[in-house]
Order: structure tokens, then sequence, then C-alpha cells
């Protein structure tokens, strides 16, 4: 997905994102695990985001991995998406979802705004 992204729009996801970590750390921490796991099996962050607000990922789902492999994914997630206040993330990724599930994830990895500005291919 492409997005384009204006210093405004990133600067106030990031400041939600610290509101949130404020309020909500535990949340917080558990959702960034998911980040970095999102990551570190080279996923796409617009993947993740489509599984958190129920979207089809369509074409953002991995096909080069063993069904095993996305199933501990999902699992992960799943234990994510049971925490109480699990929808203060959706909250977000509703509210800024017009800056990108990439950009917010990686604002919430602590990138900064001013290099996230303008069109991007991350997904």
């Amino acid at each position: 997905m492409i997005t384009l992204s204006s210093i405004n729009e990133l600067e106030a996801t990031q400041e939600a994102l610290k509101k949130m970590k404020k309020a909500y750390p535990a949340l917080f921490r558990k959702w960034l695990d998911m980040v970095f796991l999102t990551r570190a099996l080279q996923f796409k962050y617009h993947y993740l985001g489509c599984l958190i607000m129920n979207e089809d990922p369509g074409q953002y789902t991995p096909g080069f991995v063993h069904e095993s492999v996305l199933n501990l994914y999902k699992n992960e997630l799943q234990k994510l998406k049971d925490d109480q206040d699990f929808h203060i993330i959706q909250s977000i990724f509703s509210q800024f979802k017009d800056s990108g599930y990439a950009q917010i994830s990686l604002l919430a990895m602590g990138m900064d705004p001013e290099s996230l500005i303008g069109p991007s291919h991350i997904k």
C-alpha cells in the first residue's frame, strides 16, 4: 500500500502512541513485541495492521513461510487481541489509518516522523 504522509499526520500519530505508551504500558509492550516479531519474520507491517483491524490482508499475507510459522504468529497476535484494552490499539490504527499501518508501526519502534514523510512503499 502506497501512502503519502504529512508531517502533521505523523506527529499526531506519534503523540497518540506516546499517550498510549504512558497510559497502557503493558499493552504497548505487547503490541511492540508483535511489531518486532513482524520485523524479525520479515512480514509486512501492513499485514500486521490488517490482522489487528480484522481486515483481509490479501496480497500482504506472507506466502514464503510454512503454515506452522503463520499459526505461531497468529497465536501470538491472539494473545494481544485477548488483552482487555486491545480496543485502544484498534482505535489508534483506525484514527490514523491515513498515516499507514507501516508508519504507525515504525513510529512505535521509535522512528522520527521526519524520516517517514512523503510517499512510502514500506509495507
